[in-house]
């Protein structure tokens, strides 16, 4: 078992400079707690990408990422961290969010191997479709809600899922050739991208009560080892 503490410590003080950089925005700059969440959501997913450069042990992954799962489940019951948890509806998003990051971070792991030690594209592209894709559609949905659909009790906008397909598209293209750049941009990978692009929007549009934190990249790592199994392009 390594369990890096430095570098634990030195994350758990970037993760309460984001939660309360977005007190003080809440608090005293009087920003909607829709705006501030966003930001600690988005901001969430950027510090999240160091976790495979400075842990080389889940276990690491799994103190901190347990210590916020329960410093977020003490301010819903406490309502505590108004920036994030005053939003006037149910969500479980927040709680989530570290589950799914700890998860990610074990399947990136399982695909470490002596040629290939830093596969980060296992554990960067469900993160960052969840971080990325995830906000934007939701405020740019809500902001420009012209045309919308429903799934059950939840009210979904056709703009907002766009959106989310093509930040989640965008997403992929960039890590595929940033962390990819030996595999060429063929027909399979443009499809398998696309089709990574569609689940992931499709899920989001299906989840509910902020579930979509943990279906998106769940979602987008099924959709990833199927494709792998049958192609071998995220090698």
């Amino acid at each position: 078992m390594i369990i890096d503490f430095n570098n634990i410590a030195i994350l758990t003080g970037y993760f309460l400079a984001l939660f309360g950089f977005a007190e003080i925005l809440y608090h005293y700059f009087k920003i909607q707690a829709e705006f501030t969440r966003k930001y600690v959501h988005i901001g969430t997913g950027l510090l999240t990408l160091l976790f495979p450069i400075l842990f080389s042990s889940h276990w690491s992954v799994l103190i901190i990422c347990a210590a916020f799962l329960l410093l977020l489940i003490t301010s819903l019951k406490f309502k505590l961290l108004k920036s994030i948890n005053a939003i006037g509806r149910f969500t479980l998003g927040s709680v989530m969010y570290p589950i799914v990051v700890y998860i990610s971070f074990l399947d990136y792991s399982s695909h470490q191997t002596p040629l290939d030690t830093k596969p980060y594209i296992w554990f960067y592209l469900p993160i960052m479709i969840m971080a990325t894709a995830d906000p934007l559609a939701a405020l740019i949905g809500k902001k420009w809600a012209v045309k919308t659909y429903k799934i059950g009790n939840e009210t979904k906008s056709w703009l907002g899922s766009m959106v989310f397909f093509i930040t989640a598209f965008v997403v992929a293209f960039v890590l595929f050739n940033l962390l990819l750049p030996q595999n060429n941009i063929g027909l399979i990978v443009i499809a398998s991208l696309v089709i990574i692009s569609l689940v992931t929007t499709l899920t989001e549009a299906f989840s509910k009560n902020g579930l979509d934190n943990f279906t998106i990249p769940i979602a987008a790592l099924i959709v990833m080892e199927l494709i792998n199994y049958n192609f071998y392009i995220f090698k």
